[in-house]
């Protein structure tokens, strides 16, 4: 069975301000790609974390059956939000000291993520990581169509 990857950016112009989320989506056979395809969208008044978890959620939802994946994030936010915090918000009926921004994107998150096999995983963004930086590129063509 292939390796699925998911790499997912986000990106925003002003935070808040117009805002895109990109995946690059990919199958793999050791280091042989076997299939691609490439996601964006994007949001007239958004935030950047709010594009970062989009992507990660539509990376997840558009996958047709339960599958085991890495998804490849370059957002600390994400990765320690689904991995170690939302436990913690699930717990205290998705609540936390101050207020828990973006919980209708956290509960969708999660209820994607159940549906599969999720390892987790975080790189350095802007640092010339290929999928990275095309993840990067089509979060900012995701954006395009809202900025002035």
């Amino acid at each position: 069975m292939p390796d699925l990857i998911a790499y997912t950016d986000g990106a925003c112009s002003g935070n808040p301000g117009p805002g895109g989320w990109g995946v690059l989506l990919r199958a793999m056979d050791g280091d042989i790609v076997l299939k691609e395809k490439e996601l964006f969208g994007g949001a007239e008044d958004t935030t950047n974390n709010r594009m970062e978890l989009m992507a990660a959620i539509t990376a997840l939802e558009t996958l047709d059956r339960a599958s085991t994946l890495t998804v490849v994030t370059d957002s600390s936010y994400v990765k320690d939000g689904i991995t170690k915090w939302i436990h913690g918000w699930k717990r205290n009926g998705w609540k936390k000291k101050g207020g828990l921004k973006n919980v209708d994107l956290w509960q969708r998150l999660d209820a994607a993520t159940d549906r599969h096999s999720v390892t987790w995983e975080w790189v350095k963004g802007h640092a010339g990581h290929p999928e990275n930086e095309r993840a990067d590129e089509l979060a900012r063509a995701g954006m395009a169509p809202f900025k002035p």
